[in-house]
């Protein structure tokens, strides 16, 4: 199954997407998407989706993931993340890809087996799954194949 795992933002996009059997899981790709900081919310939103889109259409991912939003102490920034999160979304089901959200804890659990494990200690375990020569940068990008990681466990448990 080819999956694409997303951890959105507006600023940065993390996407990444493996391949797995139940068993093994390799990477096919991983990127993060990037809008100009000084553009207005409307374009960056279609900056996003308009990437996402033409990232569906060249990897043909079968399943679709992505990171909950958690609670931020800055409405206006988790309002924006929301809008992000929505339009990729929108994407994901005009491509009739089935949609999962994992929450932080639940990835930082399939990972790590720690709910509250750092970052560092998330990108580590990517590198290893996936067998990388290096932790993907930017932190994005690691947590977006950690959102992928865990759907492929977690859909390797559903169906047994």
């Amino acid at each position: 199954m080819r999956i694409l795992g997303i951890d959105p933002g507006i600023g940065r996009t993390g996407w990444g997407i493996i391949d797995t059997d139940g068993q093994k899981s390799t990477v096919v790709a991983y990127g993060c998407i990037e809008t100009e900081p000084k553009s207005e919310t409307p374009g960056r939103l279609f900056a996003l989706y308009d990437e996402v889109t033409n990232i569906m259409k060249e990897y043909s991912p079968e399943a679709f993931s992505i990171e909950d939003l958690f609670f931020n102490k800055n409405v206006t920034t988790a309002l924006t993340v929301g809008q992000a999160r929505g339009v990729i979304i929108l994407a994901a089901v005009q491509h009739n890809l089935p949609v999962a959200v994992y929450t932080p804890l639940q990835v930082k659990m399939a990972l790590t087996g720690y709910g509250r494990a750092e970052k560092s200690q998330v990108g580590k375990m990517v590198q290893l799954i996936l067998k990388l020569p290096k932790i993907p940068t930017p932190d994005d990008t690691a947590d977006a194949l950690a959102i992928a990681l865990t759907h492929g466990m977690s859909y390797k448990m559903k169906r047994k």
